[in-house]
């Protein structure tokens, strides 16, 4: 096969996109500075993460832990040579894609990462959220004016399970919260109001 061929195959466009990659567990922040120091100058890289509070040893505190654990997120203009050095890079798996193209992360899921994660540091802040059974409604912090379905609570740890959905799949992602009341309405629908 061409490389012209291939370059067709998969990489439809030939501009900006979000991708993601999937790296060995908890390899992310080195294959983020690997590839920051590689590639950095036409590429950006983020790991998503999110702030939580836990406690230890009877007292509380605030912790940082990886939004999508085993992703890195890049976002530039990739070349078929690129696409090769990726795979050179240690504790890179794969760059995900479909049997036949480069799968580029979606305008809409982009949106909502771009509402949750702080711009500096890319963490997700604690919020306050109505509940009512399994259905949400978010009225502080960085995921204000979102819907969603929470998949469980632990009120002793401050956090939530909650259904959003990633990488044209659902995902349970885990974030730090505070419940105030119920909601009297039902919510059904991910994204903002």
């Amino acid at each position: 096969m061409t490389k012209e061929r291939l370059k067709r195959i998969l990489f439809i466009e030939n501009k900006e996109a979000w991708y993601a990659l999937f790296v060995k567990a908890n390899n992310e922040e080195k294959v983020k500075k690997i590839l920051e120091r590689e590639m950095g100058d036409d590429y950006s890289f983020i790991i998503p993460k999110r702030k939580l509070r836990e406690r230890k040893g009877g007292n509380w505190h605030f912790v940082k832990r990886k939004l999508f654990p085993g992703y890195v997120l890049v976002r530039g203009i990739l070349s078929l040579e690129d696409y090769y050095h990726l795979k050179t890079v240690p504790g890179i798996l794969r760059l995900l894609k479909s049997e036949d193209k480069v799968l580029t992360i979606d305008e809409k899921e982009l949106e909502v990462l771009r509402v949750l994660i702080d711009k500096e540091e890319n963490v997700i802040g604690i919020s306050t959220l109505y509940k009512e059974n399994d259905a949400i409604k978010i009225i502080d912090g960085p995921l204000t004016g979102f819907e969603g379905q929470i998949v469980s609570v632990n009120g002793r740890k401050g956090r939530a399970k909650v259904r959003l959905s990633f990488l044209n799949e659902e995902r349970i992602v885990e974030l730090g919260v505070q419940l105030v009341k119920k909601s009297d309405a039902d919510y059904r629908c991910f994204g903002p109001i």
